[in-house]
């Protein structure tokens, strides 16, 4: 029993987990490294900022940028976020805003360049950087050019420029000027970009040496400027939430092994490294906070609250149950501080979906796991190892073995909760209750025995 609490300890770990992040601050600009390729990694970095900064009050989110471009699917989740949050989100080109980049940046309210740097060219392309083939690429520009224009609209830039962008066959004019002939994408220096076309900016509002610049232009001048850093587990955490119902699994497993085999404290582990694991991703992620992993280190408690002071009672470890389940599916909501809570399939399908899977397949493995895993040579070997080492020799019987029948009477070797051991004269044989919970060294009397199942009572 005492291993279980390895698990509320291990979660205490987590609380430090991002102490070394710097502290935004009400009022402040959080300026967010956009470098390299837009991945699934650069997606949970930002959304983790994001929520901090909403949770704080931040005046406005600045994308320090610098990438070639990336995954489409990923760009299209960042807009989204972006869009939906009250907290302002600018654009610093710094030096490169190529295709991913170039469609982030119309996602922000403004954008500001380098003296020396360049956006634009957003056509498709495979991961492997090959074109896609022509019928697929014309459906893929139809749809995203027709996204991305709308995006460009609402943040009042010229929706012609996606065109540009991302389209080989049109010629695109804006304000009756060509900008950008057929047959080529669209790419803008910072001079460029500048360009005043029909009383408007063709796309950047400035061009910034630097970040204090940009926000002198902006009208941010005067607030603190924080600088957020990827963690350096941001890409674990993509393979975490993506693994989350084989943690969970993992960890009920665990749970469930320790509940049954006492002094086997191996299961008590592998069950706190997993649910460790899973709310360490979630929380790097951007998903979850301390308060959920708080909540289910309370769900825990209470469980283990009634098995050692209130055994056979069962409302405050359904409680605990509830606050644990509770807690594993809120962890997978993706909700933000700012913004009001708008229940919809989108928000919790993924949620309902790891953890629906996560739970039929714990009662199936527990299924299997209650009908052959006493038999396994190599649990009676760890099991036995145990009992060994706290003191007992005892040969262990079989549930059927012909030398139990009922009205035998013994004593409860470990706690019977409501299964266990207890010693019959010289035998150790595995045993369950009629639901009683019964304590170490409590007299027992055998009811039944069928099928491989020892039943038992408390004697008076």
């Amino acid at each position: 029993m005492k291993r279980i609490f390895l698990l509320l300890a291990v979660l205490g770990a987590l609380a430090p987990a991002r102490a070394a992040d710097p502290v935004i601050a009400k009022g402040s600009v959080v300026v967010v490294p956009v470098k390299d390729a837009i991945t699934d990694a650069q997606f949970f970095f930002l959304r983790r900022v994001l929520k901090d900064a909403e949770a704080a009050g931040a005046a406005a989110l600045v994308l320090d940028m610098d990438t070639p471009g990336g995954s489409l699917k990923s760009t299209e989740q960042i807009i989204q976020m972006l869009m939906k949050s009250p907290v302002p989100a600018f654009t610093y080109v710094n030096t490169n805003a190529g295709s991913a980049g170039a469609l982030i940046a119309l996602g922000t309210k403004k954008v500001f360049m380098a003296p020396v740097s360049a956006i634009g060219a957003a056509a498709p392309v495979v991961s492997s950087g090959q074109e896609i083939p022509a019928t697929m690429n014309a459906k893929i520009v139809s749809y995203y050019s027709g996204y991305f224009r709308s995006v460009a609209s609402l943040n009042g830039y010229h929706p012609e420029l996606v065109d540009g962008f991302m389209n080989l066959d049109k010629e695109v004019k804006v304000g009756g000027e060509v900008i950008n002939p057929k047959g080529a994408l669209l790419t803008l220096s910072a001079q460029e970009a500048v360009k005043v076309i029909d009383g408007k900016p063709l796309l950047a509002s400035g061009i910034a040496k630097d970040l204090d610049q940009l926000c002198k232009e902006a009208a941010l001048d005067g607030a603190a400027m924080v600088r957020a850093e990827p963690s350096g587990f941001e890409r674990i955490a993509q393979w975490i939430t993506t693994l989350a119902p084989l943690l969970l699994l993992g960890g009920a497993i665990g749970a469930y092994m320790e509940f049954k085999s006492p002094g086997f404290g191996v299961a008590g582990v592998i069950s706190a490294l997993c649910f460790l694991l899973f709310f360490t991703g979630h929380y790097i992620a951007g998903l979850t906070g301390m308060e959920v992993v708080a909540v289910f280190a309370l769900g825990v408690l209470l469980i283990l609250i009634e098995l050692v002071f209130f055994p056979g009672v069962f409302l405050v470890a359904g409680l605990g149950t509830a606050l644990m389940f509770g807690a594993l599916f809120f962890a997978m909501v993706d909700v933000y501080p700012a913004q009001p809570i708008t229940i919809s399939y989108d928000l919790l399908a993924r949620p309902m979906m790891n953890l629906g899977i996560a739970i039929v397949a714990t009662i199936l493995s527990i299924a299997v796991l209650a009908r052959f895993l006493p038999d396994l040579p190599v649990f009676r070997r760890l099991f036995l190892s145990a009992q060994s080492s706290a003191g007992t020799s005892i040969p262990h019987a079989e549930a059927s073995s012909p030398a139990l029948s009922a009205g035998d009477t013994g004593v409860a070797q470990t706690t019977l909760r409501p299964s266990g051991n207890a010693v019959f004269g010289s035998i150790l044989a595995d045993v369950v209750t009629d639901g009683q919970f019964l304590d170490p060294g409590t007299p027992v009397r055998i009811l039944s025995v069928s099928g491989g199942k020892v039943v038992v009572e408390a004697v008076g």
